[in-house]
């Protein structure tokens, strides 16, 4: 009987190991590091689940992928954003290996940018040019012929390449007076350390999710979470947006001027606080975000 390589494998380790590499693929499937890491926890939940199944998984790390590309697959789909796959006509097209230079400045396309490739244009050109698989790895984990990875490849740098050459002159987005006002009060107190004027802020069934570590409940039980802040000295609060949403930034109080380190979403309901989401633990998600501080 032929070994699951998975058996032999510390699951949780590769897992905590392969997460920034599968939520940057996610992310830039889905347009969104927020979404991204939406659809990561989907997969991570899967591909724990499928681990109760016989069959043989030869390459751990490729099947993570292959999970990973599949439920993005299904959240652009749930969103009515599918594309066609595959292309009608697979030609053999030379998809080599980039220079330096271009892959640089393929890994730095913005999440938008890419979501104006086709699906298997965008997959392709994510697995290979900015993670680094090979064609056979990009084959595997999409499920594609080899000449229909290579077409989409190449279409899909072509595209690239013609979409940097055009201005990038759309205007910033800017909060909306509700949440400037609503964002400014809880960045306000926090940043004053008044974390009871922010208790007085969240509802009783308040929900909280510390990403990549815990989930929380109830007023009692997410009071702990500020309790912690208080005890530590390394972050400073700031109104702004991530891809587009209301969000608040987090810097180091050293480095204001610098890029945030992660950021934290809040919900709100009939002017209660209701759910809080902050990525202090996964400080990935923020890599590849556009993010925008209020000017307001």
């Amino acid at each position: 009987m032929a070994t699951d390589p998975l058996a032999t494998v510390d699951i949780e380790a590769l897992l905590a190991r392969m997460r920034p590499q599968l939520h940057r693929y996610c992310a830039r499937m889905v347009g969104s590091v927020i979404d991204g890491e939406d659809v990561l926890q989907d997969a991570l939940i899967k591909a724990m689940a499928a681990l109760q199944s016989a069959s043989p998984v030869v390459n751990p790390q490729g099947w993570l992928f292959r999970i990973a590309h599949n439920t993005a697959l299904d959240f652009l789909r749930r969103r009515n954003r599918q594309e066609a796959l595959h292309s009608a006509e697979e030609v053999d097209m030379i998809a080599g290996q980039l220079d330096d230079v271009e892959s640089r400045q393929i890994a730095a396309t913005s999440l938008r940018t890419f979501m104006r490739l086709p699906v298997a244009q965008r997959s392709s050109v994510i697995l290979m040019d900015v993670l680094g698989c090979s064609l056979a790895e990009v084959c595997d984990i999409m499920d594609f012929s080899l000449p229909a990875v290579k077409a989409a490849l190449n279409r899909g740098r072509t595209q690239l390449r013609e979409l940097a050459e055009e201005p990038d002159d759309a205007p910033l987005p800017r909060l909306s007076e509700a949440d400037r006002t609503r964002l400014n009060a809880y960045v306000g107190h926090f940043n004053a350390r008044d974390f009871d004027a922010i208790r007085a802020m969240i509802a009783d069934d308040v929900r909280l999710e510390l990403v990549n570590r815990t989930r929380l409940k109830g007023k009692a039980a997410v009071s702990t979470y500020f309790g912690n802040y208080s005890k530590i000295s390394d972050w400073h609060l700031v109104a702004g947006q991530v891809d587009g949403r209301p969000a608040i930034l987090v810097f180091d109080p050293s480095e204001l001027n610098g890029r945030p380190k992660y950021f934290v979403l809040l919900n709100w309901s009939a002017d209660k606080l209701a759910t809080i989401r902050d990525f202090r633990h996964a400080a990935y998600v923020i890599d590849d975000a556009e993010c925008v501080v209020d000017q307001g």
